[in-house]
């Protein structure tokens, strides 16, 4: 697995780099050697956080974590995406999705018996025709973090986001 490991707000030590690739070696069981794995690492404040995203054929797997401990990120992102792989790969082999990407040994083991997603509830709504800032305003009012609409000006469903950062985002299709 080739591993490339930048940093934000912080200098990546020989500790840090020997932290990454010895956790990230624990993955190497689930792709074929030339995977690559982008690993970003940054310090906010007193966030210590780690990005780790590996780009397979047709999909991204993708985990981050923040802790006030580097090495303490490291291992819960490599966990993370651990466990990723252990829940999705029934997935995976269902729609033979970038098979390729992985390991024999691995597409070819026994599927683990937690790879179901339940679904727990079902809602079904009218989507009435609004302005991605109206539906902005309805979700705030509804106190949920992403409203589904139908785009007034399009005519096609689109959703809008609550980010992190406090301010909205608009998903649209894209055909």
């Amino acid at each position: 697995m080739n591993i490339i490991i930048s940093g934000k707000n912080i200098e990546i030590t020989p500790g840090l780099k020997s932290a990454v690739e010895d956790k990230l070696s624990k993955l190497e069981k689930y792709f074929v050697p030339d995977t690559t794995a982008n690993v970003t690492l940054s310090v906010e404040k007193y966030r210590q956080k780690a990005e780790v995203t590996i780009p397979v054929k047709g999909s991204i797997i993708r985990a981050e974590q923040e802790s006030d401990d580097m090495y303490v990120t490291i291992d819960l992102v490599v966990d993370i995406i651990d466990s990723q792989m252990k829940k999705y790969k029934q997935k995976i082999v269902t729609k033979k999705q970038a098979a390729e990407s992985f390991k024999k040994e691995y597409m070819e083991s026994a599927p683990d018996d937690d790879t179901d997603i339940p679904i727990v509830r079902t809602k079904k709504f009218g989507i009435k025709p609004m302005f991605p800032e109206d539906a902005c305003v309805e979700m705030e009012l509804l106190g949920h973090s992403f409203f589904v609409f139908s785009n007034a000006e399009t005519e096609q469903v689109n959703v809008v986001y609550k980010r992190k950062d406090g301010k909205f985002g608009l998903i649209e299709p894209e055909f």
